[in-house]
């Protein structure tokens, strides 16, 4: 069995707690889905709450770390501290409202800027992704690696489109229009860290997406570097981190995956 560090126990120990009760929520929204209200607030009010327990599971085991999360926002470190947890508590929270079970908590560890450990917790399917800087990504127990393929024809690339009221859909169609003749595939599962967390696995062989945020992708980036892959920003040199749009793929498919999206909107 892999040996997980302090930290990583800690980031495991709190997803997997808020796993528990989002998992019973999760019943309650399938339920929810013959209601004439519809299940909307209440998975608000799910949300909200696992980023609470989560904060407070982690803050008490690291007490004055800072915290960035999607529903409670920025917190910083005391001044005594360079370490950030990055959170999202129901990443593909359209998938947890329309009762698909695939939706993630997503925990990433930063240090001075640098993110150093991701957990990302699907707890429908108890499918828990898992690493550290230097030490490897993990499936469980299994120690990841990213596909081996090294030709755009035989692989398939994940991705994430744009909906209404969100992004650029004209410069996407034209993106996605040269992915798909030259690929094996494209898939949109509806949540980006699970997205990335496949690309370390090696289920998918790419991926790309734009305006992603921080904890859609921290905990993800980490995975992905660990299993021996590539992430960059799809615009040029900043941080993908940051910027959120990105491009994820093993040595041999990122420079010609990343050519491809940009020649799309040149």
């Amino acid at each position: 069995m892999a040996l997980r560090s302090a930290n990583l126990n800690v980031m495991v120990n709190a997803a997997k707690k808020a796993g528990r009760a989002m998992a019973r929520d999760f019943g309650e929204v399938e339920q929810l889905q013959v209601s004439v209200k519809g299940p909307s607030d209440f998975v608000t009010a799910a949300d909200v709450k696992a980023e609470k327990l989560l904060k407070a599971e982690l803050t008490k085991a690291r007490p004055g770390w800072g915290f960035l999360g999607e529903e409670t926002g920025e917190q910083k470190p005391d001044e005594f501290s360079d370490h950030r947890w990055i959170v999202d508590p129901i990443d593909g929270t359209t998938n947890f409202v329309h009762g698909i079970p695939h939706f993630a908590i997503s925990i990433g560890l930063e240090r001075a800027g640098e993110v150093i450990a991701g957990v990302i917790y699907n707890p429908v399917t108890d499918d828990l992704f898992w690493g550290e800087k230097g030490a490897g990504a993990f499936h469980n127990d299994r120690r990841l690696r990213v596909a081996g393929r090294q030709r755009l024809d035989q692989a398939v690339i994940g991705t994430g489109i744009p909906h209404l009221g969100r992004g650029e859909h004209g410069a996407y169609l034209r993106e996605l229009a040269h992915v798909m003749t030259s690929t094996a595939g494209v898939r949109r599962f509806g949540a980006a860290s699970l997205d990335l967390a496949y690309v370390a696995a090696g289920r998918y062989d790419g991926f790309w997406e734009h305006g992603l945020k921080p904890w859609d992708v921290a905990a993800g980036i980490l995975l992905i570097k660990e299993a021996g892959g590539f992430v960059e920003d799809l615009n040029g040199k900043a941080n993908p981190l940051f910027s959120g749009n990105l491009v994820a793929a093993n040595e041999k498919l990122i420079t010609p995956l990343r050519d491809m999206l940009r020649k799309a909107n040149a």
